[in-house]
């Protein structure tokens, strides 16, 4: 027997929202499409009037971490409470204020000094999650450095689960394959990889083995992280360990990242304009070469090396700057180039131009918070998510479960279930195992399996099925 949630009428999680900036703004949208019942709170009545006119949701003005104005918010009947202000103190401060209505609590903290002590703030303030999205950020640039080739490298299953995206070049082994030409002959585990998702022409796809890929597609792959190096190898796919790195901008994301890329062994330079800024840098990683100077100064970046760098990054605060500075490293190097951009606007524009691999903060930040929030707004907790990632600019979802109870996706082969369209088992995660599924394969009670998609709003495994 199992329980059946299939006809189980979703509650939306009522979640209150402190800051109405960029981040703030992005989980409004998010939360708000999946039918959650959202108010936001901001001390700046244009950031309220603009939101609550683009969304159906109440707007506060007013100081979040003040008790009255959360109570205003209706905080004791609150699923959950997020504070993504400016300040990591007053968003702290407004976590511990929610948490006398015994609300789940997120708060966006930044500064190092208070990320090394995550583990004791979560204890001591009763935090579900504390999220930086500028460590979030370097850690993601930094695993781009392991692949070089790829555009995206994305963990899953604790870590032993990748997905990988890369661009099909010509006349490689790719190219005018279909897939069940590219794989007939994987017959071992180390071989078996999934292609999950194939965009081309601006539109996704999610391909079965008779699709054909071509040159100029963006494909994104599922392996076990244990056989990364036998997918470069099959594939012909060069992975050449950098070993230098220029960063221009020397804010926080750039610390996280050089103490990241220094400890992978690589050679740092970061040029930042601000000297006090540089002397800080000089102190916190005196193993980096920090340069005092404007990092859009042609003369300066030759100077320093801008023709023979492995990697470069544009971690400037102005968008056009950092596709600026990516454009010129692409026209005179051979760089890994990974290119930050804070907007979400002109995405076209974006995705037209060649700048490498692209890294949207505050998207980062908005994929962990969502994850929790889905995972929570399931009403039985039998299937909970574990991760959940949008690709290909949200129109792909990969959301990993876990399997917590038998239901109806469990304990059939896979080629008899009635799965919707538009979907892959990308991989089952058995005991730390990772199992890249055939038709025969039967999802467990105590895995975890990965789910790649085009359909939204996935709360439970049963989700997938007709």
């Amino acid at each position: 027997m199992f329980n059946s949630k299939k006809n189980l009428e979703k509650k939306p999680l009522k979640i209150i929202i402190v800051g109405c900036g960029k981040v703030g703004r992005t989980l409004v949208e998010k939360l708000n499409n999946e039918g959650n019942d959202i108010t936001v709170i901001d001390q700046i009545p244009e950031r309220v009037e603009e939101i609550t006119n683009l969304y159906d949701v109440m707007g506060i003005v007013g100081n979040g971490a003040s008790y009255a104005i959360q109570k205003e918010a209706d905080i004791e009947n609150a699923d959950l409470f997020i504070a993504v202000t400016d300040s990591d103190e007053l968003n702290l401060l407004c976590c511990t204020v929610a948490k006398h209505a015994n609300t789940s609590t997120i708060a966006r903290v930044r500064k190092p000094d208070y990320i090394n002590e995550a583990g004791y703030l979560k204890e001591q303030l009763g935090l579900q999650m504390i999220i930086n999205p500028d460590m979030e950020s370097a850690t993601e640039i930094a695993k781009l450095f392991y692949i070089p080739s790829a555009l995206e490298i994305n963990s899953f299953a604790h870590g032993q689960a990748e997905l990988i995206k890369i661009i099909v070049e010509e006349n490689g082994l790719l190219d005018g394959k279909s897939l069940q030409e590219v794989f007939a002959n994987c017959n071992n585990d180390e071989e078996k990889i999934l292609v999950v998702a194939v965009e081309r022409g601006g539109n996704v796809t999610i391909p079965n083995g008779d699709f054909r890929i071509y040159a100029g597609d963006k494909v994104t792959f599922v392996l076990p992280k244990r056989h990364r190096r036998a997918f470069l190898k099959r594939l012909n796919i060069k992975s050449v360990q950098l070993k230098t790195c220029m960063i221009i901008g020397g804010g926080i994301t750039s610390y996280y990242l050089a103490n990241q890329l220094l400890h992978m062994g690589l050679q740092v330079k970061i040029i930042e304009s601000n000297a006090d800024r540089c002397d800080k840098l000089s102190r916190l990683l005196p193993n980096a070469i920090v340069i005092n100077g404007d990092g859009t100064d042609e003369i300066l970046l030759r100077e320093e090396g801008i023709d023979i760098t492995d990697g470069f990054v544009s971690l400037t605060g102005i968008d056009e700057q950092n596709i600026f500075l990516t454009m010129h490293a692409k026209n005179v190097s051979n760089a890994k180039v990974v290119t930050k951009i804070t907007r979400e606007n002109f995405k076209g524009l974006i995705d037209s131009m060649d700048l490498g691999s692209v890294i949207h903060p505050r998207t980062i930040t908005s994929e962990a918070i969502i994850a929790y929030a889905r995972a929570k707004r399931a009403s039985l907790d039998f299937n909970n998510i574990e991760t959940l990632y949008h690709m290909y600019d949200s129109r792909v979802e990969a959301i990993e479960f876990r399997v917590d109870s038998q239901s109806r996706a469990t304990d059939t082969p896979l080629k008899d279930l009635d799965l919707k369209d538009g979907l892959n088992v990308a991989f089952i995660n058995r005991n730390g195992h990772i199992i890249i599924p055939s038709g025969l394969d039967e999802i467990k009670v105590g895995d975890s399996v990965m789910i790649v998609t085009t359909n939204t709003g996935f709360t439970t495994l049963d989700d997938i099925l007709n």
